[in-house]
């Protein structure tokens, strides 16, 4: 559709990226990095549930959050409709694990959960560790070839910008849940009666 940006596989950051994955590709790694890349369905309900229990008010904007930047990340997806590096003949060369058909830019596991980090300032001890695995499955979409470095640091790009807005308005999204919640309450009881 943008023909005339710049094909991401002629961006030397990308090729960079690709040769250093290839250098350390083993099948091993290849199985690691794919369970990490879907990993996230535990990781992220896990988190959801564990700030319920607290009783975290954040986790309303959190959950806001999620749903908010996926949207925004699938409609840059159609706009920009880059195809995936392991669809591109001229990186027939890279490690290719699973390859996906959707598009590209940017990486929607960069732009979801980059931005969880500021929603978990209260948990020292889960922020690290939730930067570390996080680290590690941005790293494995572009060891996967299903991500270029700049898709995932575009994602990151998007993720810091819209988790900073819903972070600043956390306490709204709190108070509309609050009042979501009363809403189906009244209606439960009305329907009892």
């Amino acid at each position: 559709m943008f023909s005339f940006l710049i094909e991401p596989y002629n961006i030397g950051i990308n090729i960079w990226a690709f040769s250093v994955v290839k250098s350390i590709a083993s099948p091993i790694l290849n199985t690691i990095m794919a369970y990490l890349a879907i990993s996230f369905f535990v990781v992220i309900p896990f988190i959801v549930i564990f700030m319920l229990l607290k009783k975290d008010k954040k986790v309303y904007a959190l959950v806001a959050f999620g749903i908010i930047v996926f949207i925004i990340s699938e409609i840059i997806k159609y706009i920009i409709r880059e195809p995936r590096p392991c669809n591109v003949s001229e990186l027939s060369w890279i490690n290719n694990v699973g390859c996906e058909s959707s598009f590209s830019f940017p990486s929607n596991h960069a732009s979801v959960l980059t931005g969880i980090i500021p929603f978990l300032n209260k948990y020292r001890i889960l922020q690290i560790l939730y930067i570390i695995w996080l680290l590690l499955v941005l790293f494995g979409r572009v060891y996967l070839g299903v991500h270029y470095l700049t898709d995932v640091i575009a994602g990151i790009i998007l993720s810091i910008i819209v988790s900073a807005v819903i972070y600043n308005y956390k306490d709204s999204f709190y108070l509309l849940s609050k009042k979501v919640r009363l809403n189906i309450t009244d209606l439960e009881l009305k329907n009892n009666k």
